[in-house]
């Protein structure tokens, strides 16, 4: 059961690739722009999520559903995959949309 909520982030991910593929919306585009955007977004979002627990605002929690391993204190592993979605799912949003204006 520890690695349901990683499988689950993985699967997800493969999806939005397929997408991309279909409709060429990111990596399918523009390897190196959306390669990049998506570094900058990520790197943003781990720095949120540092200052977030240094802070004292989020904590882990525990789970059932993820890995018993920490890349620091509070910051689980999943989490760079679960940023890897979010800012992905979101790019390829706009530029579905941007497509369909055009």
């Amino acid at each position: 059961m520890q690695w349901f909520y990683l499988v689950g982030l993985v699967i997800a991910i493969s999806c939005l690739v397929l997408i991309d593929r279909k409709f060429k919306l990111a990596f399918f585009h523009n390897f190196k722009r959306t390669a990049l955007t998506l570094a900058i977004s990520i790197w943003l979002f781990i720095v949120w999520d540092i200052f977030g627990i240094k802070l004292g605002i989020f904590f882990h929690g525990g789970s059932a559903y993820t890995l018993p391993y920490r890349i620091i204190p509070e910051f689980p592993i999943e989490e760079v995959f679960f940023l890897f979605l979010l800012t992905y799912v979101a790019l390829l949003i706009y530029r579905f949309v941007e497509e369909r204006r055009a």
